[in-house]
């Protein structure tokens, strides 16, 4: 019987597939007790599934290539890191050998317990990695029966379950899984931006879903309006076909646009940068007419990998970016590690009470003060093979800007004098994405040649609302009158001292976002190239000077729906 949930769109396209459901990892096992002469088998056929899990995820990483395993790795670390946890082990041993408990029942107690520790933190961002833990758990159930964790015969089908990891999304894809539909979750969790970047259609938050779905069930999911319909009709058939002829014809049209300028329709150019981690990314970059590189993110030099890169390799990385461009500039966000991004070097803390507002950004790299000579050293020396400039990231102080405007000059003078070429201006910017940055850019603006807006950690901050618990996601949303009023003071003081202001967070490449940011006069936007021509598309569909004369009522909404109201009245 045709049956139509409900659910959020979190990553566009249409999908049509048969139902593969993952029920949450409850581990719902009776408890099972084994005699003194059983325990060392148990203990082997548990050690066996820790270590099959971990050679899965071992795999997994050697499998990705390029940017995606940057983007993914991080996330397989993770769960690589608590496959080795002590506590984790040492716990299911002891439950095991003292307890008399079977492998199965053990893990399900240890489960229980590590559960209840996290839900009893105060912070929201270490409840979250629940779902690591039981993503983990999940793996090592599964081997411990012997059955690759839905691992084969997934082709053509969508996945159904109560989340999804980021470290899974790209996994599923190789294996053929079209769709995935999630229980909870948000739009803008990592999982949602990976499902994005691998364009495979995502719909999140359709709490009916494990309730009403069945194995084996035919499935219609609507990625861009959150519908999942199960057995369609005849009806829906024909409708999924035209949405498919509607795409392709659409990706058509894109196409079109690539050598079109960015203008609106009354005449006003607006720059679409790119946000870029890998050679693929500028490539593509270059080859959509992106003004430039707005945030080149330098991660990934640091993530996966025992030492600390030197000052060389450094070099040729940003060089190869800035040559790649052809000319056009170059913003290279200087080391953001900490809070969910942790190196293997030990740089970033581990353990942190609460990492989200911890020693990361430039934070870390004020407290390093010989890698963070080091990489400045290195963006300096690739200035001299075209524009570049540098974004410091994670800026809460003045104090901090001072600090770093100092050690770039003191680094240019030595580079120069060591006879290398660097560029006379070399410009540097502030990333606002702390609010105290927001609210006082006027106090520090002097020190900086541009401002960009991380809008993904800034809503965060400003709501108090973890991006990636799933219980905030409804909170968790850029139609927030207290963020648009932040961006308007900020874009305000950045016209009135003649300084560029770009918004590089998620809202940036959402076309449904164009007609708020341009009303509040946003000239500089920075996106996944990935997004490029649907942006530019819609840019190019709005007068600027009518949505300006309408950011009054903008500003003066009250509340989520007040500005949804005013994106109805003027979205076309």
């Amino acid at each position: 019987m045709r049956k139509l949930l409900p659910g959020h769109g979190a990553s566009r396209g249409s999908a049509l597939g048969r139902a593969r459901v993952r029920l949450p990892h409850a581990l719902d096992v009776a408890e099972q007790r084994i005699r003194a002469r059983e325990v060392d088998d148990e203990l082997a056929r548990l050690h066996q599934a820790v270590d099959a899990a971990r050679a899965e995820m071992h795999d997994l990483r050697a499998r990705l290539h390029g940017a995606l395993a940057r983007e993914v790795g991080e996330f397989i670390d993770l769960h690589a890191l608590l496959l080795d946890d002590p506590e984790l082990l040492q716990g299911l041993d002891d439950l095991i050998r003292k307890g008399r408990y079977g492998a199965n029942y053990a893990l399900r107690l240890q489960r229980d317990r590590l559960a209840a520790v996290f839900k009893d933190m105060d912070d929201a961002y270490l409840k979250s990695r629940m779902d690591d833990l039981d993503h983990v758990i999940g793996r090592i159930h599964a081997h411990l029966h012997s059955r690759p964790s839905d691992a084969e015969g997934l082709a053509g089908e969508i996945l159904v379950s109560d989340t999804v990891a980021p470290s899974e999304l790209a996994q599923l894809q190789a294996q053929g899984v079209v769709a995935v539909v999630t229980a909870t979750g948000s739009t803008l969790s990592h999982s949602a931006i990976l499902a994005r970047s691998l364009h495979m259609p995502l719909v999140v938050g359709a709490s009916q879903v494990l309730a009403k779905v069945n194995d084996g069930d035919a499935l219609i999911v609507d990625g861009d309006s959150g519908e999942v319909i199960v057995d369609p009709s005849a009806a829906d058939l024909r409708a999924f076909r035209q949405r498919l002829k509607d795409a392709a014809r659409e990706q058509r049209e894109l196409g079109r646009l690539r050598t079109k300028p960015t203008r609106t329709r009354d005449g006003v150019d607006v720059a679409l940068h790119a946000n870029a981690e890998s050679r693929e990314d500028v490539a593509r970059a270059h080859a959509l007419g992106a003004a430039g590189i707005g945030l080149y993110r330098t991660e990934f030099l640091f993530l996966q990998r025992q030492e600390l890169p030197d000052e060389e390799e450094q070099f040729r990385a940003y060089r190869d970016v800035v040559l790649g461009m052809s000319g056009r500039p170059v913003t290279i966000r200087t080391l953001d590690l900490g809070a969910d991004k942790a190196d293997r070097t030990g740089l970033a803390l581990r353990g942190e009470d609460n990492p989200a507002l911890g020693l990361r950004g430039v934070r870390l790299s004020l407290a390093n003060g010989a890698v963070f000579d080091t990489q400045l050293r290195a963006i300096l020396r690739a200035s001299g093979y075209g524009p570049v400039r540098v974004l410091v990231p994670m800026v809460s102080v003045r104090e901090e800007l001072v600090l770093v405007r100092r050690r770039l000059a003191r680094l240019k003078a030595q580079l120069r004098k060591a006879g290398h070429e660097i560029a006379a201006e070399v410009p540097l910017g502030a990333m606002i994405e702390v609010p105290s940055a927001a609210i006082c850019v006027e106090h520090f603006i002097d020190l900086v040649d541009f401002v960009s807006v991380g809008t993904n950690d800034l809503v965060q901050y400003l709501l108090a609302a973890d991006r990636n618990n799933d219980a905030l996601g409804e909170l968790y949303s850029p139609l927030r009158p207290s963020l648009l009023r932040l961006l308007d003071l900020v874009l305000r003081t950045g016209r009135a001292h003649g300084k560029q202001v770009t918004v590089c967070g998620e809202i940036a490449g959402d076309p449904a976002m164009a007609p708020i940011l341009l009303a509040l006069g946003l000239a500089h936007f920075s996106l996944h190239p990935s997004n490029m021509l649907e942006l530019r598309r819609a840019i190019r569909a709005y007068d600027q000077a009518e949505l300006q004369a309408a950011a009054g009522k903008l500003l003066g909404a009250r509340d989520r729906a007040g500005i949804e109201r005013w994106l109805a009245r003027v979205a076309h």
